[in-house]
């Protein structure tokens, strides 16, 4: 994990955790299903910033007879769970609450509207300043002149995509129950407080995807980017002693661990062995992140 990724993970913790507490008081005061929601919607959040702390520290974990490669892909688990996180603790209870409130309309009252609406409006400036800003400024020199989806389909730091897809789905989650509470108040309906839940738990169900299918890639044995599969290819082909290429296999061990295994036709009399040893070098150059280097020559 890049030190700016943990970075925005402790920022995020700090801000959710004053953030949950604050939206509970408030939906404790209201009784807005809305708010309950997003007050849940934080405690998932921050939940989630330490299983990535926890993930960041066991993936740091020096290499044993257990674990010849180290434990780099433990952060994809723990990143795994976080999307479980949300989908359990965050979008299936939402969207239960929002049901709950809808089915039991006639039940409103509207205590408390301006200390909800203060609330997150000071939970807003938090998620954006503290927490989005820099996230979505980190994601922007990590994307470079790359699209967004490919940048997030290519990623291999999870903690940068989580604490984006959060921090956004935080930011519509505010904007999504404070419309609903002006609508439940201006309405005297709480069927619109229900449907603001509901359409919290929405998307964080659709966030929560997102993050398990490019967590599931990788913890099945991604290869390296298209751009560092290129890059060790040409890192290889520049040794003067090198022939050809047959075959490259590579695999990511973390976010910054690569493995590479690649079977290279030498020129006829050649010394293999320190062939192979400036091929090391040449790849280690071009890819910092090739922890792990195999070399076969091929017959």
């Amino acid at each position: 994990m890049a030190s700016g990724s943990k970075r925005l993970i402790l920022l995020a913790l700090t801000a959710n955790v004053a953030i949950a507490i604050t939206k509970f008081i408030a939906a404790f005061i209201s009784g807005s299903a809305a708010m309950f929601a997003e007050a849940i919607h934080s405690v998932a959040d921050s939940g989630n910033q330490l299983f990535l702390l926890r993930g960041e520290a066991v993936s740091r974990y020096a290499p044993s007879v257990k674990h010849p490669y180290g434990r780099g892909m433990a952060i994809y688990f723990w990143s795994f769970m976080v999307a479980i996180m949300l989908f359990v603790g965050g979008s299936a209870w939402s969207i239960f609450i929002g049901w709950q409130r809808i089915y039991h309309a006639d039940e409103h009252h509207s205590d408390g509207l301006v200390f909800s609406l203060v609330v997150l409006a000071i939970a807003a400036v938090f998620e954006i300043f503290i927490a989005f800003r820099p996230a979505v400024k980190e994601f922007n020199k990590h994307r470079g002149s790359r699209g967004v989806w490919r940048t997030i389909r290519s990623s291999k730091d999870p903690a940068l995509i989580i604490v984006v897809f959060e921090d956004a789905s935080a930011v519509v989650g505010l904007a999504i129950a404070a419309i609903g509470l002006i609508l439940t108040e201006v309405t005297s309906n709480a069927v619109w407080d229900g449907i603001a839940s509901v359409l919290i738990g929405v998307v964080l169900g659709i966030v929560a995807f997102v993050i398990a299918r490019e967590m599931k890639a990788l913890l099945e044995g991604e290869a390296a980017t298209r751009e560092d599969r290129t890059a060790i290819r040409v890192a290889i082909l520049s040794v003067g002693a090198v022939n050809h290429v047959d075959r490259i296999l590579t695999m990511q061990l973390g976010p910054s661990e690569i493995l590479v295994n690649a079977d290279v036709a030498f020129d006829d009399g050649v010394d293999e062995v320190a062939a192979i040893d400036a091929i090391e070098a040449s790849i280690v150059a071009a890819v910092p992140a090739a922890t792990r280097i195999f070399i076969e020559p091929s017959r």
